[in-house]
């Protein structure tokens, strides 16, 4: 499946994708046109980010401008530059969806699509909107708005339960983060002997899928078949994940098309929606119900705080002492810290950004890495930076745009009355009335997977 390209006819050939490349999948020589390697390429998006080479009504004409336009198939009412790499878009399919009478259309939204998307509205660097986001697909026509974040709180719960289980039984550790699919492509074609490190939960995108068209159908008495789901993500490699042929086990396609941040801000403006204007309205319960532990998903450290958060207690059965886990945070490459759970000690690591990912899985190879559970992600600073938000053309404002992303979603996490994903009522109903428990064997069929590792799997 094609996910990223790059249009020759615009790339002049700058390099900057190539250096941004985690995996060296841009091939080409300087000052001549670059192409992507598909049999590499993780699909991270990095390169749209960088890219520099552009087409623009301004300074190419209206004919050069409208061609490129129509090729990728945008709504006419795109009218910033083109740049040479981008992500194929599927707005088009989005669109048919919401006309059709038949469709049942429900979306989910990633926490890293608030931190960034008002940016596009003129917004300053750092403002989270949720509210607004939840009134604007509602306004777009979806007919259930749901969040990301709720199963992010379930995707904690089956991690954490997992963790533990490995711990105590002597499992496979160290167990590594298995919520970002350029980080699962990466290892399927660079380390595939060590995929059973892999955590086998989803993503909290697909947990989402397959629980909206089983669970979900089921509350909302609409057959599996009529759903169609969408989601908005920070992430151009969703939408490859999304076709995974692992991905089905609601019996249907469990996520149909993946929109970035970027897509959404086309369709809400193709749709003459003020964004900023909408009044504030609440994701639809119980599946738009999150914790700030599910928020804190979109930035580097933040899943394994938030998997710390409910493992501490879960292991100990008492409050977490400081529920804020700083030893976590940051965003250097590399970084490890002994997290002290009761009597155990837990060893993490987590890495920031592709790029540093290399020497730790040598360390594995080499039987030296004396890890408990280890976070990776693709993206430089994690998903408030993925490859499907809003990019930033000025480079000196990267760092601060950056760093008031992931600022603002900590702010968040604590405005919210409940921080902890096992504290979610909406998951703990769930878990009652449907799971059953985390590792179950519902949980273990609608939540989990083995990737097939093949790379054929994604062309």
């Amino acid at each position: 499946m094609t996910v990223i390209a790059i249009d020759e006819r615009i790339c002049t050939g700058c390099q900057e994708c190539t250096k941004i490349c985690p995996n060296l999948a841009i091939e080409g020589l300087p000052h001549q046109p670059q192409k992507i390697n598909e049999d590499k390429c993780v699909m991270c998006g990095q390169c749209v980010q960088k890219c520099k080479s552009y087409v623009s009504m301004a300074e190419h004409g209206f004919s050069a401008y409208q061609e490129v336009h129509a090729a990728r198939g945008l709504p006419g009412t795109v009218t910033e530059p083109l740049f040479a790499a981008h992500n194929i878009t599927h707005i088009m399919e989005v669109k048919n969806a919401l006309a059709d009478p038949n469709a049942y259309t429900l979306v989910q939204s990633a926490p890293a699509v608030r931190a960034a998307i008002a940016e596009d509205f003129g917004a300053p660097f750092g403002l989270v909107s949720a509210a607004k986001l939840a009134a604007a697909l509602r306004k777009l026509g979806f007919d259930k708005v749901f969040d990301t974040n709720y199963a992010a709180d379930v995707t904690i719960m089956e991690e954490g339960s997992e963790l533990i289980h490995r711990v105590k039984n002597n499992g496979v550790l160290p167990m590594f983060t298995s919520c970002c699919p350029a980080w699962i492509r990466y290892l399927e074609m660079n380390y595939p002997d060590l995929r059973k490190h892999l955590s086998t939960c989803k993503s909290p995108q697909q947990m989402g899928g397959a629980l909206f068209k089983t669970y979900g159908a089921d509350l909302l008495k609409v057959p599996a078949k009529k759903i169609y789901s969408v989601s908005i993500m920070p992430c151009t490699a969703k939408q490859y994940e999304s076709s995974r042929p692992e991905m089905n086990d609601s019996g249907e396609r469990d996520v149909d098309v993946v929109l970035t941040t970027r897509e959404l801000v086309w369709l809400i403006k193709d749709a003459g929606i003020d964004f900023l204007s909408l009044p504030d309205e609440q994701f639809d319960l119980p599946m738009g119900d999150y914790s700030g532990a599910a928020e804190i998903f979109g930035v580097t450290g933040g899943v394994m705080e938030a998997a710390l958060r409910t493992g501490y207690e879960l292991i100990t059965g008492e409050k977490i002492p400081a529920i804020d886990i700083s030893a976590v945070r940051g965003i250097d490459g590399f970084r490890k810290a002994d997290i002290a759970v009761g009597d155990l000690t837990i060893k993490v690591g987590i890495v920031t950004g592709l790029k540093n990912v290399k020497p730790v899985m040598e360390l594995l190879a080499a039987g030296k890495l004396d890890l408990h559970f280890v976070e990776v992600m693709t993206c430089p600073v994690g998903c408030v930076t993925g490859g499907g938000q809003p990019k930033l053309i000025d480079e000196t404002c990267f760092e601060s745009a950056f760093r008031q992303r992931i600022s603002a979603t900590y702010n968040h996490d604590k405005e919210l009355p409940i921080r902890k994903s096992h504290e979610n009522p909406s998951v703990q109903s769930l878990y009652k009335d449907y799971l059953k428990n985390p590792l179950g064997a519902l949980s273990h069929k609608l939540l989990h997977t083995t990737y097939c590792g093949d790379k054929k799997s994604a062309h």
